[in-house]
């Protein structure tokens, strides 16, 4: 008898497909009485034709009970499930079932109900009554398509379309506890966008996904879920399975989401229905709506850059602050940042690691004042504080398939009575000063800037990977001002409160949050590493001659790559970035990470090619996740006048691909020796 692990490496596909062709009559006995009849296919076909926001059905009771509660124990007995993490999903998912025949005889035995199940749904008869019901068109029965995925608390799985090759339907069927009713409120529950057509000035059209969901289906035992792809308009998540909320008295299972999912797929060469071409055309248009979805035309908040008022220097007289300058700055900063020696000791830094993390950045009264402004409203279904001056400046972010958060720009500043978080946004980050103080600490000319205050909710909001496609590096720089405690990171942050050599020296006063005492760490630290919120700076695979390769990709247990099987796609290395999984000695293409938290600040030199995403909130974070993201511009023929002088060593050197600013973390706070930000979550890694 094979071992789980056997069965798994031959689950994953190392022998071509048997699958046993069953009549009619035969597939039929293993689905509910009654379902193909006349009427129940007319009941079905009608509802179909008029679902929101897209086509799409749920059929209850599918299969015979029986034979589903013996699917059930058969992968619970005999079949163990990657955990993997990307920034699109967290998810646990077994490999593909399609070819469960490539098993021999004796390990056969251990899965009789699921290959009558898979034969049953790639049967004939069940194939002609999806396609009778969606329009699709005829199914293929030798292409099949599908995959255990679970959910545990925690686990969700992003917006996304599912638009892939040759696929033509996409379904779901919920493998839970048949004797414990799954509630709404775990969440796990399939959710479906509208889109709405889009017109730029030039008279292109697009159809975008709205930033909400309009309709949401709870899962239940023996539920099937499906609607037929549709480039640029089947767009959906799946809502996550939320933690059991603290001092709730309830026996859930755990909450545990089983599901089989899965697609049916065009027909091919030598089947009935096959066209040929049609998957080549089928393959043009996914391409050419993945290249219209990458487009940021249509995006929410689009860029804004603004020219400096004055153009800054590193060099000459420039290094020296006029008493305006500091008189400002000092409303603002910790006035540790601004003695002349600690500037220097940061650009010294920040030129060996093209990285800087500083904490306790704001001045104290500046600090508590942004504070009890933003802890009024922390996770609260209240709005970002807009601008008095100009209400348009936020908004949610979109489209949901590439970010969704809460966003305010820079706006004229409030002359009457602005508040402290008014003043941060408008007069602070937009201002000369500070941009001449981040160009005195880098070592870096700057000039234009783009400025977004950002909040991401919990149990809402992300910022998927995109990749950094300039020619020129730029200097992002993220002033976290995050109240709530509770986000994974806090001890890394609290081990260095007591680092002798830290730049500046810190008042424990305005630091982070204290350090939680041993029983705290570790009932929370599950907790912790499902909360998300932090934000990742990773390596691309933009090199051809690497299109094969596997650094820094995990292998599940040394075998073959495996596809993804959540509907996301098959996307390029760290898009979404595989950066934590079961089996992995480490957290591969991690080049700069940085946690949510308050008072903290990272500066990041960031090159072509580098992407960077932030973790979707978990509903089990205390709070949401706020900060301030600036990007300026590095002024490079400037920056080559002064390396060809002496003036700048390395400063143009950024955090690229290939190059991991981890490293030892002798002064302190300003570079947290790392990927320490990306994961101590050590061995709870999930993927789909």
């Amino acid at each position: 008898m094979k071992r789980k692990t056997e069965i798994d490496h031959a689950v994953n596909g190392a022998a071509p497909s048997k699958k046993r062709a069953i009549s009619d009559s035969e597939a039929h006995k293993h689905f509910r009485t009654g379902l193909f009849e006349a009427d129940t296919l007319n009941i079905y076909q009608s509802a179909y034709v008029n679902s929101q926001p897209y086509k799409h059905g749920v059929i209850s009771d599918l299969i015979s009970t029986d034979l589903l509660r013996d699917v059930r124990q058969e992968i619970r007995n005999n079949i163990s499930f990657t955990p993997k993490e990307t920034d699109i999903y967290r998810i646990h998912q077994s490999g593909d079932l399609a070819n469960l025949d490539g098993l021999d005889d004796s390990s056969l035995k251990l899965l009789p109900s699921l290959l009558t199940l898979r034969d049953a749904m790639y049967s004939s008869a069940f194939r002609k009554y999806i396609a009778s019901v969606t329009g699709s068109g005829p199914l293929s029965g030798v292409k099949t398509d599908m995959a255990v995925n679970i959910y545990t608390p925690g686990c969700h799985l992003l917006c996304h379309d599912d638009v892939i090759g040759s696929r033509r339907v996409s379904y779901i069927l919920y493998l839970l506890d048949p004797d414990r009713p799954w509630k709404p409120e775990w969440g796990g529950a399939l959710r479906l966008y509208p889109t709405e057509l889009c017109r730029s000035e030039d008279g292109t059209e697009m159809k975008v996904p709205t930033a909400d969901f309009t309709v949401s289906i709870p899962p239940a035992f023996n539920q099937l879920s499906f609607f037929t792809v549709q480039p640029g308009e089947s767009f959906h998540d799946v809502e996550e399975v939320y933690h059991k909320p603290e001092g709730l008295n309830e026996d859930d299972g755990g909450r545990v989401r089983m599901a089989i999912s899965g697609w049916f797929h065009i027909p091919q060469q030598g089947e009935e229905g096959y066209e040929e071409g049609l998957e080549e055309k089928l393959a043009e248009r996914s391409s050419l709506q993945q290249l219209q979805g990458k487009s940021d035309k249509f995006d929410l908040p689009q860029p804004a850059w603004k020219e400096s008022e004055k153009k800054s220097d590193s060099t000459g007289a420039d290094d020296d602050w006029t008493e305006d300058e500091l008189t400002f700055l000092l409303r603002f900063m910790n006035p540790n940042y601004l003695v002349p020696d600690v500037v220097d000791q940061l650009k010294d830094k920040f030129e060996e690691d093209a990285s800087l993390r500083l904490v306790a950045v704001l001045s104290p009264k500046f600090a508590v004042a942004i504070r009890d402004q933003i802890e009024a409203i922390d996770g609260t279904d209240q709005d970002l504080p807009a601008s008095s001056t100009d209400a348009a400046a936020a908004g949610v972010a979109r489209p949901p398939y590439k970010k969704r958060f809460q966003y305010r720009r820079p706006s004229k500043p409030n002359t009457s009575e602005p508040t402290a978080y008014d003043e941060l946004i408008d007069t602070f980050f937009p201002s000369p000063e500070f941009k001449k103080w981040l160009s005195m600490a880098t070592g870096l000319p700057l000039n234009k800037a783009n400025i977004l205050a950002r909040r991401f909710r919990r149990g809402k909001d992300y910022s998927l990977a995109t990749s950094y496609d300039e020619e020129d590096p730029q200097l992002e720089v993220c002033l976290g001002i995050t109240p709530s405690t509770g986000w994974a990171g806090e001890d890394e942050d609290d081990e260095e409160d007591e680092d002798e050599d830290e730049i500046p020296p810190r008042n424990k006063e305005n630091g982070s949050s204290s350090k939680p005492n041993g029983a705290e760490k570790k009932a929370n630290d599950e907790m912790k590493e499902s909360i998300g919120g932090y934000e990742l700076y990773m390596a691309a695979e933009d090199d051809p001659d690497d299109a094969g390769s596997d650094d820094g990709v995990e292998i599940p247990n040394g075998g073959p790559k495996s596809s993804s099987h959540t509907g996301a796609g098959n996307r390029r290395k760290a898009d979404p970035a595989v950066y934590r999984s079961s089996g992995a000695d480490e957290d591969d293409g991690i080049l700069f990470s940085s946690w949510a938290g308050w008072n903290t600040m990272s500066l990041v030199l960031r090159d072509r090619g580098v992407l960077r995403f932030v973790k979707y909130v978990s509903k089990a974070a205390k709070g949401d996740r706020w900060d301030v993201l600036g990007e300026w511009g590095v002024d490079e023929e400037e920056e080559e006048v002064e390396a060809e002088d002496g003036d700048v060593d390395g400063g143009s050197d950024g955090v690229q691909e290939g190059e991991d600013e981890e490293g030892e973390d002798e002064d302190g706070d300003e570079d947290d020796d790392n990927d320490d930000g990306a994961d101590s979550e050590e061995d709870e890694s999930d993927d789909d």
